[in-house]
């Protein structure tokens, strides 16, 4: 008889073990979804600010066609990306044309005295640094996540739950060769 309570004692903290186990797998993959959705909010006011920024260039610069047809159309790219690793090169590609955008704005000394330009790049700034931040936290959560299902016992049964690892948000080589750059001359 009290070998069928210890069997049944075992039994029962076994199944507490993995009910334990998949429940935090489940809270791990939870809270990287959670990050991605947070850098699609940051994505979606990024795209909204892109077409009024566009629009206060081409007052000045009308004759930049070239440097303001290449920002929309990396701005719909981006916007039709699908995942993780198809946005990160898409958002890779539109912050190198968002660069040459703003990069006009030296070129005409009337647009970078423009109120309406300068409130919309420091918006488009802030919204770099908060995207930046959702990156970062987002990596941060799929590497738990993928460390979580890629452990010792969670191994065992994770991919028997339907855990797979996901993706990094990785910028790409071509955004990261520009981010190692110097950076920016601010000049007065």
């Amino acid at each position: 008889m009290s070998a069928f309570w210890i069997f049944v004692i075992v039994l029962v903290g076994l199944a507490l073990w993995a009910v334990g186990l998949y429940n935090g797998l489940v809270t791990m993959r939870q809270r990287a979804k959670q990050a991605f959705a947070d850098i699609d909010v940051q994505l979606k006011q990024r795209h909204d600010l892109i077409p009024n920024l566009v629009e206060t260039v081409k007052g000045y610069a009308a004759h930049e066609k070239d440097t303001l047809d290449a920002v929309i159309k990396a701005r719909n790219l981006a916007l039709s990306a699908q995942g993780p690793a198809a946005q990160a090169q898409a958002e890779a590609g539109l912050s190198g044309a968002l660069g040459r955008l703003i990069a006009l704005s030296e070129a005409y000394p009337d647009l970078k005295a423009n109120a309406n330009f300068q409130q919309l790049q420091g918006e488009l700034s802030d919204i770099e640094n908060k995207l930046a931040a959702a990156r970062r936290f987002f990596n941060n959560s799929v590497a738990e996540y993928n460390a979580g299902i890629e452990s010792f016992p969670a191994v065992l049964i994770a991919s028997r739950f339907g855990f797979s690892p996901m993706a990094l948000f990785d910028v790409g080589e071509e955004a990261r060769k520009s981010l190692d750059a110097a950076p920016p001359q601010v000049k007065f």
